[in-house]
Parts: C-alpha cells; structure tokens; sequence
C-alpha cells in the first residue's frame, strides 16, 4: 500500500510539473535556483471538533457533504496556515473553498466536518545539492567518471 501511493503520488508529481497549464515550463537556465520539498505525513489522528489543532503544528485534512449532497476533501499541510497568517475559522473556511462548497458558510456547517490531524517533517534540497548527491553516488558505484548534468530535455 504505502509503495502504491508513493507511486502513485511521484506520478501525479511528475505530471503536474510538466504538464500543469497554469504555469510556465521550466527552462534549463533556471534549474540552478530550483530546489524540491516532499512532506512526509505521520500522525493522523481524528478529532470531534473542528478547532481541535494547532496552528503551524498540524496538517488538517477535512471530508465534508456539499450543498449538492456530495463528499468533498481537502487538505493544507501544517505551514500552509501559518504562512497565510489564518486563525482556525480563516483555515476551514479556505479548505472548504478549496474543497468547492459554494454555499454559505455557517458555524453549524463548520460542525458537521469531518476533521483529520496529522504532522508532517518536510525535507528540501537544492539543484546543486542534488548534483552533489547524484555523482557523489556514482562515484560509490564505482563507474569512476563523473556524470554529465541531468538534462531531461534531451
């Protein structure tokens, strides 16, 4: 299960990088100030109430019935809020937004949601952190020559 969704979320990844409209192609002059996060998500834990999480701590994902009687999701990971400068209510009602209810939002709807918790460690690496790491490998393989730059133009 957890290689699937590894699997499956690296290939959603890796589409939403080339293939998301809403954003320019990345060129070659611009991988050296690129760097890539992954978040990797521990601890969920469902609470009854809705404000039950700490701002900046946790991730919260909620499951909700929209104004159509369907069920909708969605989720911000833990710094999403913080970064935002929301409270609580600014951060559900964002999440509901994302989720795509349209409707008005009540404080009796808040308390029909379905909140799950979790934390999340995110680890970051640089361009030239990953070339590093790319032919300091290459080198323990004992190919002994260095390798070229990744060009996945070519």
């Amino acid at each position: 299960m957890i290689q699937y969704q590894t699997q499956a979320a690296a290939s959603s990844q890796h589409l939403n990088a080339l293939k998301d409209s809403r954003f320019p192609p990345m060129t070659r002059d611009e991988l050296p100030r690129l760097f890539c996060s992954v978040s990797l998500l521990t601890n969920f834990e469902d609470v009854c109430d809705y404000l039950d999480w700490e701002v900046g701590v946790h991730g919260i994902r909620i499951e909700f019935i929209n104004e159509k009687g369907s069920k909708r999701t969605a989720t911000y990971l833990p710094e999403v809020a913080k970064e935002q400068g929301w409270d609580h209510i600014q951060t559900i009602d964002s999440l509901l937004r994302k989720g795509g209810y349209k409707a008005p939002i009540t404080n009796e709807f808040r308390k029909t949601i379905k909140l799950t918790r979790y934390r999340s460690e995110k680890m970051t690496l640089s361009y030239a952190e990953y070339l590093a790491h790319r032919q300091h490998h290459h080198f323990q393989n004992g190919i002994g020559h260095p390798l070229p730059p990744y060009n996945h133009y070519s």
